[in-house]
């Protein structure tokens, strides 16, 4: 295939007004480090080409939807070449389309970035760049390295070993010697001799600091902080492996004084968020907070059921029921929601009395602007259950008539209406979304990598089974908010341990204890 497309044959697809590309920095991998500029632009976005090196926090922010191109590029391994990701880029601006190419690093800093734009400017697509924090400046951060330090060097130099032409480019040691300053090589740890040795023989002293940095700004970075003549040796003991890069220069004997990233609650700890998208952020920033690298991978989603006749006949006749009980975050949101198409807001309400499962679905009462009277002290369904039941029997042995409104998923668990059923109470069991099963996209996924899960409902840990059919599930770390959620994830065999509490909260005592457990 030619290294270019025909520029004729490209002029003779039909263009559809609006396509673009935005070339976007996707920082070295933490999500945190992803800019709010990069963030609106994916939002948008028609279609995505990746890279490999592109964090899984960042990519679990793309929107579901939204078609994906992985051109998987790692060092050494480009099996999607360059020209053909330019031509890629053009293709998908020509239909229209929103083009985010999604590059890990800054798009500028060696990223190839500018040849990417040859091509489109050749066919007049318009652009953006959208720069992003790139490697050799953040990762050294993150390890307790500052590039630049008055008492140690005046300037920065940031070198790779590949141009356009050469696999590998000749680097001019002398020159760099000569100049001084902190050095970044953006290449690989089989380079890494040859770096050391090139500037040893150009003069520099032996004993000058060195570090190579592993997987920087993830959960699982290291760091081997040595000297010019013993850094290969000390890399080599300690298996260090790529991604990586090195840095030398003065500033490297900063690192034992100055690291800070693993010393955090939860630094070192890589932790995957499974709840639905739209209710993961709670959990993701508290663990985000306390230095978690946290992976958004949402095992369900709830939709509303369509035309859902029950639902509104029963808000029109909401008043001959003393009382609703919630199950979720989920059923208060499609509730209200139906309220509000149907022009109704809380004085509808008035004189009913309200039941929630635990404290997340307390909140999600609570924002709307109403009091909860009933939370049993144990967040799980059958303690709801037990919790109504006992509450509905005194109002009938009181003279009172209970009616109870129960809406919730589709396929509900029986562990809230057997108490009920037993007590003899009548209610409304009302069915007003669905939970459906997440499909993996291939792109962010349950590895290895991962230390621990987050399973916030039982459901969650089956949609977490069917996204992740083929893996060893003994060897999954699984924290779970409940007694019912640690019950499906034992049925997988997983190692499970509970929160002592139905809450994020809870489950995030979970992790710093597991974290201390770590260190003892």
């Amino acid at each position: 295939m030619d290294k270019k497309i025909n520029r004729q044959n490209a002029m003779d697809n039909e263009r559809i007004a609006g396509g673009k590309v935005w070339l976007v920095g996707a920082g070295p991998s933490d999500a945190g480090l992803f800019t709010l500029r990069g963030k609106a632009v994916l939002e948008q976005a028609d279609v995505v080409v990746y890279d490999k090196l592109v964090g899984q926090g960042v990519l679990g922010l793309i929107p579901s939807g939204v078609e994906l191109i992985p051109v998987g590029k790692v060092s050494g391994y480009h099996p999607t070449p360059q020209y053909r990701i330019n031509e890629i880029l053009l293709e998908e601006a020509l239909k229209g389309k929103k083009v985010v190419r999604l590059k890990g690093g800054d798009p500028f800093v060696f990223g190839r970035g500018g040849e990417e734009l040859e091509l489109l400017c050749e066919h007049d697509i318009p652009f953006e760049i959208v720069p992003g924090i790139t490697s050799a400046i953040s990762v050294p951060a993150y390890n307790g390295i500052p590039v630049t330090h008055r008492d140690f060097c005046s300037s920065l130099h940031i070198i790779t070993g590949h141009t356009k032409k050469l696999e590998e480019a000749e680097v001019d040691y002398e020159a760099l010697v000569k100049v001084g300053g902190t050095m970044i090589f953006l290449m690989g740890v089989s380079a890494m001799p040859k770096i050391c040795k090139g500037l040893l023989d150009a003069g520099m002293r032996k004993n000058m600091p060195a570090a190579i940095l592993e997987r920087g700004t993830t959960a699982h970075q290291r760091r081997v902080v040595s000297d010019l003549t013993n850094l290969p040796k000390d890399a080599e003991k300690a298996g260090i492996q790529t991604p990586a890069i090195i840095v030398v220069g003065e500033v490297c004997s900063l690192a034992d004084q100055f690291h800070w990233a693993e010393d955090r609650p939860l630094g070192g700890l890589k932790i995957a968020v499974t709840r639905p998208k739209d209710r993961n952020s709670t959990l993701a920033s508290m663990l985000s907070n306390l230095g978690a690298e946290v992976v958004l991978l949402p095992t369900i989603e709830t939709e509303a059921i369509l035309e859902n006749t029950a639902l509104r006949e029963n808000l029109e006749k909401i008043h001959q029921y003393k009382w609703v009980a919630f199950t979720s975050p989920a059923g208060v949101k499609v509730f209200y929601d139906e309220m509000r198409k149907m022009h109704m807001d809380i004085r509808s309400l008035s004189g009913l009395k309200f039941a929630v499962i635990g404290a997340g679905t307390r909140k999600a009462v609570e924002e709307k602007g109403i009091i909860v009277d009933l939370m049993p002290d144990v967040y799980s369904g059958e303690a709801l259950g037990q919790a109504l039941a006992i509450q509905l029997k005194k109002e009938e042995k009181e003279g009172k008539k209970p009616s109870l409104l129960l809406p919730r998923a589709r396929i509900g668990t029986e562990e809230v209406t057997r108490p009920m059923d037993e007590a003899g109470i009548s209610y409304t069991d009302l069915p007003i979304y669905e939970t459906i099963d997440m499909e993996s996209n291939g792109m962010v996924t349950y590895d290895d990598s991962v230390d621990y899960v987050a399973f916030t409902s039982a459901s969650t840990v089956r949609g977490f089974v069917k996204m992740h059919p083929d893996i060893d599930y003994t060897k999954v770390e699984a924290v779970c908010i409940g007694e019912q959620t640690a019950a499906q994830a034992e049925s997988f065999n997983m190692k499970i341990t509970i929160a002592e509490k139905a809450t994020m909260e809870s489950m995030v005592e979970c992790f710093l204890r597991r974290k201390e457990g770590m260190k003892s």
